[in-house]
């Protein structure tokens, strides 16, 4: 479980082949935006002490920024940790 006001994502896989079949090299593979939590802290502090609830809960799909989170591998899988300022939205399903 992250500490704080953090969240544990994972990035939605890239599509390694066209709609036609057409297989693409990595080269021209982008990163998708978008993932799904796994974890989520218990959240974090206002400067007055008071406990700060989260809003982001597990299972919630995100919109993720570009550039930025923490790379984290557990095992053979491959997470990303943001604190949940960072993340730009939740998706609506």
């Amino acid at each position: 479980m992250p500490l704080f006001n953090r969240v544990l994502v994972q990035r939605v896989a890239v599509e390694t082949k066209t709609a036609s079949g057409i297989l693409l090299p990595e080269s021209a593979q982008k990163a998708l935006n978008q993932g799904t939590v796994v974890a989520v802290g218990p959240g974090g502090r206002a400067p007055d002490g008071t406990k700060l609830p989260m809003e982001i809960k597990v299972g919630d799909d995100v919109l993720l920024p570009e550039y930025g989170g923490q790379k984290v591998k557990l095992g053979d899988d491959e997470y990303t940790l943001y604190q949940d300022v960072d993340l730009l939205g939740i998706m609506s399903k």
